[in-house]
């Protein structure tokens, strides 16, 4: 009888033990805290299926977006390249968008209608999200399709313009056609991460002309093959900053630039919207003296899934560490610092290293720190 309870007790073991992979979400999923006035919604609006050039039919999309805990998605087929139509015909471009939706309807998770209009270059591959109906934008003329994309009031945005296909020394720049589709209204955004590219000439575009900051996966094969996820990689996502959690709130925050780049343990956005959500991320936790002496504890708290690397700026030295500090993410991180003297409050200014709200150019955040009495 003992022999037997033991082998039940083995088996529930090994039940338990097998199934952890699939019920352990929270080590891969994305969770960044909210900023003052707005939610924080996790997106990726650049996906591919079968029902184009990807490898996946579109439910398995949306088991990917859920174990990574996404707001919204976006499956955005090619309109015009459709090597998979043998096989898989389909007449109605929308087709994809519907069996996500009602794969997704059950978990909440948002799915956005988008197609990728396929042009050689100019202009290039571009995103039209927020769409109404694919079919019609089946339109040769390079121009005309955008204007009806707005005329379904799509948000617009350019897919991958350091792609060396198009671009062979992988420099992002602007044509003459995408000057007239900014200057008409065409066009909203531009990709500064595709994949597992970064663009520094692409962020510079969206600066000077006033486009929303984007970063997308543009999978095409397994999310967990393509950025490491077992190994705590992360696919490159948008962040959107939004009044409430939905479609039309997160359209309102890419429409009025209100987005942050999360790629390979690096944020990218405009410092309006990076600093508020590093100061959210950032905050101390508890600040205490060693005895008489003038050395401060002090704990940070990191609520994002971002490791930060900071280099203080503060003019104080640190006892267990150089000026370079790197706060582990979901958790505290001890500093020790040398004030010479016991304060009662002071400040630690830092650069937040990976961090980027230009080429080259990289945010400050201060960190107020209060003695514990």
């Amino acid at each position: 009888m003992k022999k037997l309870l033991l082998l039940l007790l083995l088996a529930q073991a090994f039940q338990l033990t097998a199934q952890a992979p699939h019920t352990h979400v929270p080590q891969r999923a994305i969770r960044f805290p909210d900023v003052p006035g707005y939610l924080t919604l996790v997106c990726d609006f650049h996906q591919h299926t079968v029902f184009s050039d990807g490898s996946v039919w579109p439910d398995i999309r949306v088991q990917e977006a859920l174990r990574d805990s996404l707001d919204a998605i976006s499956l955005t087929e090619h309109l015009e390249y459709q090597p998979h139509k043998g096989d898989i015909p389909h007449p109605d471009r929308n087709r994809s968008y519907e069996v996500a939706k009602d794969n997704a309807r059950a978990y909440g998770l948002i799915v956005v209608k988008g197609s990728e209009i396929t042009r050689r270059m100019p202009p290039g591959h571009s995103n039209a999200i927020f769409i109404q109906d694919a079919n019609k934008l089946m339109i040769e003329d390079s121009i005309e399709v955008f204007r009806e994309a707005k005329r379904q009031g799509a948000f617009t945005f350019w897919n991958h313009p350091n792609w060396t296909a198009q671009r062979p020394d992988g420099i992002a720049r602007l044509t003459a056609m995408h000057l007239q589709l900014i200057e008409e209204g065409l066009l909203d955004g531009i990709e500064v991460v595709n994949d597992l590219t970064y663009s520094d000439e692409a962020l510079q575009i969206a600066l000077d002309y006033n486009l929303t900051i984007m970063g997308t996966s543009d999978i095409h094969g397994l999310v967990d093959w393509q950025y490491g996820i077992p190994e705590g990689g992360h696919r490159p996502v948008t962040l959107a900053f939004a009044t409430e959690r939905s479609a039309e709130a997160i359209k309102d925050a890419l429409l009025n630039r209100r987005t942050v780049v999360w790629y390979n343990n690096t944020l990218i956005g405009r410092e309006a919207q990076l600093v508020p959500l590093a100061e959210a991320s950032l905050s101390v936790a508890k600040a205490a003296y060693q005895g008489p002496s003038s050395l401060a504890v002090v704990t940070v708290r990191n609520t994002s899934d971002v490791e930060y690397v900071l280099q203080s700026r503060s003019g104080y030295t640190f006892h267990t560490s150089t000026g370079l500090v790197v706060l582990h993410p979901q958790g505290e991180t001890e500093l020790q610092v040398k004030t010479l003297e016991q304060l009662k409050e002071f400040d630690l200014p830092f650069t937040v290293l990976n961090a980027v709200t230009a080429p080259n150019e990289h945010p400050d955040i201060t960190l107020h720190v209060v003695i514990a009495q």
